[in-house]
């Protein structure tokens, strides 16, 4: 089983602060497909007839971001990184009603500076 790389050391920026990159192992990524169940999208249809925040379908988006994040961090594990830079999200609809998330970044070895 691969080492869980820390949150702290996953960063949408080039660097991680408070450590030097000694090595890049590449691109990595996590993605998952999800879609909502009949009840689910009658749940929504229903919450926007009253309008505002969809809950059903922003706790369906944020379970597909989480999804991808971890299969990204083990991803990166398993290469051997302790870190990961320039992560990104990415979604796509693959067809109606179901939507990929992509979550992506370059794994990185880091040491933490002096």
């Amino acid at each position: 089983m691969a080492t869980q790389i820390p949150h702290h050391q996953v960063s949408t920026g080039n660097e991680i602060s408070g450590c030097r990159i000694v090595r890049s192992f590449g691109i990595v990524r996590g993605i998952t497909v999800r879609s909502r169940s009949v009840v689910g999208n009658l749940g929504a249809a229903l919450q926007t007839i009253v309008g505002g925040n969809i809950s059903i379908y922003t706790e369906l988006c944020e379970k597909a971001r989480e999804e991808a994040y971890e299969l990204m961090l083990q991803h990166a594990a398993a290469m051997g990184a302790n870190g990961v830079v320039a992560m990104r999200y990415d979604a796509n609809e693959v067809a109606q009603g179901v939507t990929e998330v992509l979550a992506y970044g370059t794994a990185v070895q880091v040491e933490h500076s002096a």
